[in-house]
């Protein structure tokens, strides 16, 4: 696109839900733990091997603490979202940004998924997606009565926007 119509990359604007810091953080220590409690499990009943079993389920467990103690407040700071008539404006990552734009002409399906974690802490995903080979956009941590509002505007928009989505 060129000229007035053109849709440029620009940093969006919204925040996710603060509880998705907590979710976030429920998902690192669930990731740990179940390797790590098969592990101690195994190691109660076989002797010869404990140590050996015992080791790296501690590993493990530090590993998911450290991630739950660092990764979900970095996330947060980086994660954000934007919706206007034009476009849908994401950017996630930590270590490697990604910053994506899909044109209102370019949306196929808006989808909202509340899995039982998120369900849990009151939290939805709204999926957008688009004609592209990326792949659909994913808005994750979204109160879930404003993923609801998101997912109707966008259907709205979409729908009054020319354009066949290929």
């Amino acid at each position: 696109m060129a000229g007035e119509n053109a849709v440029r990359l620009r940093p969006p604007n919204n925040r996710l839900n603060e509880r998705a810091v907590t979710w976030w953080r429920s998902q690192c220590l669930l990731t740990a733990a179940v390797p790590a409690t098969v592990l101690v499990v195994l190691g109660a009943f076989i002797e010869p091997a404990r140590t050996w079993l015992l080791i790296p389920a501690a590993a493990i467990v530090a590993a998911g603490l450290v991630c739950a103690a660092f990764f979900p407040a970095w996330w947060y700071r980086v994660h954000r979202w934007e919706v206007t008539d034009e476009a849908v404006y994401v950017r996630t990552g930590a270590l490697w940004q990604e910053w994506r734009i899909a044109p209102m002409s370019r949306i196929q399906t808006v989808d909202t998924v509340r899995g039982p974690l998120e369900q849990a802490f009151r939290l939805a995903t709204v999926t957008v997606t688009t004609a592209s080979s990326k792949g659909a956009i994913r808005i994750e941590g979204l109160d879930h009565d404003v993923a609801a509002e998101l997912a109707e505007r966008l259907t709205r928009i979409t729908q009054a926007t020319a354009g066949d989505a290929t």
